[in-house]
């Protein structure tokens, strides 16, 4: 893979953003096809699977920490802000679905890293998809939490109404988190990228994975179909994947549930059977609803 090479003086970014660490893991920043590219990475990275926590519509990779700081120690763990998002820098032409996967992986390239576990929430689940349609061999798993894109999203008008019926159900601190990031992204991006997002074929896609695939639901996500759409969808194929639904989450699972979402991937890192945490912030029932006939079997203790 491409080697780290020259690196470029990131002062003119540290002085743009002189704000305290918002994560226990080390902030960075890496070159990526001409563009600075902010991340967070596990500080002392494990010698153990890598582990890419890939963020949603408009939003950086900030409001993902909560999970990927629970799983900093036990896998190496990387939260990039892809181009044009958080403070990483903008693409010279408004990215795609397609061309955010393309980014994640030469981000990947930049550090060195063959092969990782892609963690995605919302938007980032299409981004996953589309990277294990053209890197199938530098994928190991996939987890996609609240995937969204599809044509339950669409037109905008539903999808702004959906996003504002989850705000009222995510926690209020939610709100200090997403502001600034949706006001840097912009209303001109906003719109390419919706644009962007009903055009790909997100349903295609899920069920090309021919790897192993947990999808997490929120009981009160919005953003999704009902259990009867989602069974319905996840028959269609003699699938891999595994999905799990959460009661009383939302749509921003890695945010409001940490606990019980980090306890959830780390059962499925492990082919372990999904049983109920009850030591996260508040006991939140865990179960599934398909389990692929080609998804790895339960290895039992």
């Amino acid at each position: 893979m491409a080697g780290t090479g020259s690196r470029p003086n990131y002062e003119h970014r540290r002085r743009m953003h002189p704000r305290r660490p918002q994560t226990t893991l080390a902030e960075r920043w890496a070159l990526v096809d001409g563009i600075d590219v902010f991340y967070r990475e596990s500080v002392n990275p494990p010698a153990a699977r890598v582990m890419m926590h890939v963020h949603g519509f408009g939003l950086s990779g900030r409001y993902l920490l909560p999970t990927a700081e629970r799983l900093a120690d036990e896998f190496h763990t990387l939260v990039p802000d892809l181009p044009g998002f958080g403070r990483s820098g903008k693409a010279p032409n408004a990215l795609d679905v397609p061309d955010l996967a393309h980014a994640a992986a030469r981000f990947l390239d930049e550090r060195g890293i063959e092969k990782a576990t892609l963690v995605g929430n919302s938007m980032g689940c299409p981004v996953i998809c589309e990277f294990a349609h053209h890197y199938p061999d530098r994928i190991e798993r996939a987890v996609l939490v609240s995937p969204a894109g599809g044509i339950h999203n669409q037109p905008l008008a539903r999808a702004i109404g959906q996003l504002s019926k989850d705000g009222g159900r995510e926690p209020v601190k939610m709100v200090g988190v997403a502001t600034p990031d949706y006001l840097r992204f912009g209303i001109p991006s906003t719109f390419k990228m919706f644009k962007a997002l009903t055009q790909y074929p997100t349903l295609q896609r899920l069920l090309e994975l021919h790897l192993p695939t947990l999808v997490v639901l929120g009981e009160r996500d919005p953003l999704l179909p009902g259990s009867a759409r989602v069974q319905e969808v996840a028959s269609q194929t003699d699938s891999h994947v595994l999905i799990v639904r959460m009661e009383g989450a939302a749509h921003a699972i890695n945010f409001s549930h940490p606990d019980e979402l980090a306890h959830v991937i780390r059962l499925f890192m492990d082919d372990k059977p999904m049983v109920d945490h009850s030591d996260g912030m508040q006991h939140t029932q865990i179960y599934e609803v398909h389990r692929g006939v080609n998804h790895p079997p339960v290895q039992e203790d």
